[in-house]
């Protein structure tokens, strides 16, 4: 089935799409408070497609995330091509770390930041380097601690597309500092149209993820592509990794990581700074997997912002 959370006059309501209508479930059903078991989200998409509480058209309802408000939000480097072209920006020679085939490596991005899949996007205030990034992230149904992989993909209550917005002039200050992303990616992270659950994918299954081809364009130009077969770690992996030692929640967010192709900082890293300009208010972003759909966002300018001085009152070589 596909789920979607559109806006309506009493707050968000969650629906299940077909074609091209919204079956809306009974006002109040969140879809994060269904997905902790599969029968239950399908029952309650069953009972909505029989007795719906109202009946949109898609086109007419303004789309939110499927999950609005999820609890963590957790970004992975699955995509072996992206990394190796996104190190070539520092050094045209670059390899990837050995350690990166040890484990799917992530960082926890903001949760506060999701936004719905035609929302426009801001420019991150101080960034004149801004970016898209193209993945797909899978959301975690039923919650568990030292999941092992063998039994991690049950957790798994669907896929939803995922932009995740980098700002990469304050990323790439922020990397020698050694505590990850921080400003450079905590401003918008787009999630939607749809949360598409296993079932519908599984013919489409192809080593750790399924044969469906992702596509980024930049202002109607396909700038890049790949397929969503091509991650080198599993969703199991990426889960069982996630939950070692402490616990996902239902309703986390598990993104993949860009695909090969999926942002302008590998186009960057493979031929030159020269090869597309950085995203700009006016810009029109659309990032699409087959079966998962497409978002579509228009980048506007920064928001103001205090022009606060928040260097140290120590200089380098300084002594206390």
């Amino acid at each position: 089935m596909r789920f979607v959370t559109y806006a309506a006059a009493e707050g968000d309501r969650a629906g299940v799409l077909e074609e091209d209508q919204v079956y809306a479930l009974a006002p109040g059903r969140r879809l994060i408070d269904l997905l902790d078991h599969p029968d239950t989200l399908r029952e309650a998409g069953e009972r909505a497609l029989n007795d719906a509480h109202e009946i949109q058209p898609l086109a007419s309802v303004t789309l939110r995330s499927p999950i609005p408000a999820p609890p963590t939000v957790r970004d992975f480097m699955t995509f072996e091509r992206h990394i190796e072209g996104v190190l070539q920006l520092a050094d045209k020679k670059a390899k990837l770390a050995e350690q990166w085939y040890k484990a799917p490596a992530f960082y926890f991005t903001n949760p506060y930041a999701v936004q719905g899949p035609y929302d426009d996007v801001r420019v991150p205030p101080g960034s004149t380097l801004f970016d898209y990034e193209l993945e797909v992230a899978a959301v975690i149904g039923r919650g568990g601690r030292n999941i092992p992989v063998d039994r991690a993909e049950s957790h798994i209550a669907g896929y939803i597309l995922m932009n995740d917005w980098s700002a990469r002039d304050l990323q790439f200050e922020e990397v020698p500092l050694m505590l990850g992303p921080a400003k450079g990616k905590d401003s918008a992270t787009t999630l939607g149209p749809m949360l598409v659950t296993p079932d519908e994918l599984a013919p489409h299954r192809e080593g750790n993820a399924f044969a469906l081809r992702m596509t980024a364009e930049v202002n109607g130009v396909v700038v890049g592509e790949d397929m969503w077969s091509n991650m080198a770690f599993s969703y199991a992996q990426m889960i069982a990794y996630a939950s070692r030692g402490t616990e996902v929640r239902t309703g986390d967010i598990l993104g993949s990581g860009t695909c090969g192709g999926g942002c302008l900082a590998e186009l960057w890293g493979r031929k030159g700074l020269d090869a597309h300009g950085a995203l700009s208010p006016g810009d029109t972003v659309t990032v699409s997997v087959e079966l998962l759909g497409s978002q579509t966002c228009r980048v506007v300018p920064a928001a103001p912002h205090p022009d606060d001085d928040l260097t140290a009152v120590r200089g380098p070589g300084s002594t206390l």
